[in-house]
């Protein structure tokens, strides 16, 4: 009797300890589902401060995709349509257009606060440097942008905040592209995001970089060179020459309408790269996240701060 009840007693205590250990493992995936599920990020990704992902809203699944990639900026174009910022390339009215896949409240607003909730504080967790959000008006200036503030003062305490010529740093800053209200803008005491200045006339100057903290223009309105063979001088000088500009005044650089062809692209991205260019633009997230890692010497590190007599605190 006392062998057999010790074979029994071992018997259903090697099952509860294996119940025990299953459950402990089930509990523990759970735990790590979650935290990526909560974060949308998997913690491995290394957050590319030159990465901006244009027309991110093309991806299959617009943000993630870029979050997944380390992108620390992405671009949304909206339209207001019976009081919603829908976000389109094309006018979403037009029977021609694709349908939109929602608006930027649904596409990055919401999610973005998801994720930096998740993150404490920050999109990427841990990284000290703002995440920007370029959101490309198309449709009338005043009125979209209106309600564009409207929409970002709701998540103002994410977001970077421009009052009286200084600068609440948030998690996410955004910054206006395209229709572009400026006299509206510099007349409001408080906003929610800046302006994007275009290349030759926002450089630098009278354009603080509480206003402007970014300049961009269109690759082909000042350079010829394509990637093939090597960038004339004289057009490597320019391009030094307008990011040193930016710089002393506190502003970053973007170029869109970059080679975007496999073979001549990262030719075109190791000369941004040498310049110090702020952003580099892209359809490709797999390719110039790989670039990246590869090639910058610094990818975590912004080329440009606020200035110390703007900033305030986050």
């Amino acid at each position: 009797m006392a062998v057999r009840s010790s074979g029994v007693g071992a018997s259903r205590l090697l099952r509860l300890c294996g119940a025990l250990l299953l459950a402990v493992a089930a509990a523990f995936a759970v735990v790590a589902f979650a935290a990526r599920d909560a974060s949308g990020q998997s913690q491995d990704v290394v957050p590319l401060e030159r990465a901006h992902a244009h027309n991110d809203y093309e991806h299959d699944r617009p943000l993630y995709d870029a979050l997944d990639h380390g992108f620390k900026s992405v671009e949304a174009d909206i339209w207001l349509i019976d009081g919603e910022l829908v976000v389109s390339h094309d006018d979403p009215q037009l029977p021609t257009t694709e349908k939109p896949k929602g608006t930027l409240e649904s596409l990055y607003l919401e999610p973005l606060r998801r994720q930096v909730k998740a993150n404490g504080g920050s999109v990427y967790r841990g990284d000290p440097d703002y995440f920007t959000l370029l959101v490309d008006i198309k449709s009338e200036d005043v009125a979209t942008y209106r309600a564009l503030h409207d929409e970002l003062q709701k998540y103002r305490r994410m977001m970077t905040t421009f009052e009286k010529g200084s600068v609440r740093d948030g998690a996410v800053t955004a910054i206006v592209s395209g229709n572009r209200p400026r006299a509206y803008m510099e007349a409001q005491r408080v906003r929610y995001a800046a302006y994007d200045g275009r290349i030759p006339e926002d450089l630098g100057g009278n354009n603080p970089q509480t206003f402007v903290p970014l300049v961009s223009q269109n690759w082909n309105n000042l350079f010829t060179w394509q990637g093939v063979g090597p960038m004339p001088e004289a057009e490597r000088e320019k391009l030094h020459d307008i990011v040193a500009t930016a710089h002393a005044n506190g502003q970053r650089v973007r170029f869109w309408a970059t080679p975007e062809l496999p073979e001549t692209r990262e030719a075109v991205w190791r000369e941004l790269l040498a310049a110090q260019v702020d952003y580099i633009n892209t359809d490709n997230l797999v390719a110039l996240e790989s670039f990246l890692l590869a090639n910058d010497p610094r990818p975590t590190e912004p080329h440009v701060y606020w200035n110390d007599s703007a900033r305030g605190t986050r």
